[in-house]
């Protein structure tokens, strides 16, 4: 059984900044793709940076310049620094990564529960 455990999110002003973390757990052989999702009220799941195993990123255009990805690749941990955050960045944020293990060893997808983060003006 593998898990994502999401932290770091919660209320911050404008301009402020705030750093998620996302550890996986389980008995895992490797991780691919590890990426974060946000879901605002009444919108769609939407990308909002995603990273190889390698370590190549990829930023949705909304957050580039302020959202930074990066990965502990020996602590199985993704993160995300997020600087002068915005109101339109209010949602739920979701940890996301494609985890091969000893039960699904091709590899399988696997979410976190969600934390909320609030930007408020």
């Amino acid at each position: 059984q593998v898990q994502l455990v999401e932290s770091g999110g919660g209320l911050v002003q404008a301009g402020g900044s705030l750093r998620l973390s996302c550890a996986a757990s389980g008995t895992i052989f490797s991780i691919k793709p590890m990426g974060w999702y946000r879901q605002a009220p009444g919108k769609q799941r939407e990308l909002v940076a995603a990273i190889t195993s390698g370590g190549t990123t990829n930023y949705a255009d909304s957050v580039k310049g302020r959202f930074t990805i990066s990965r502990d690749n020996a602590k199985n941990t993704v993160y995300l620094q997020m600087n002068s955050l915005k109101p339109e960045d209010t949602a739920v944020y979701y940890c996301n990564a494609d985890v091969a293990s000893y039960i699904v060893p091709g590899g399988d997808d696997y979410w976190g529960q969600g934390t909320q983060v609030t930007v408020s003006l």
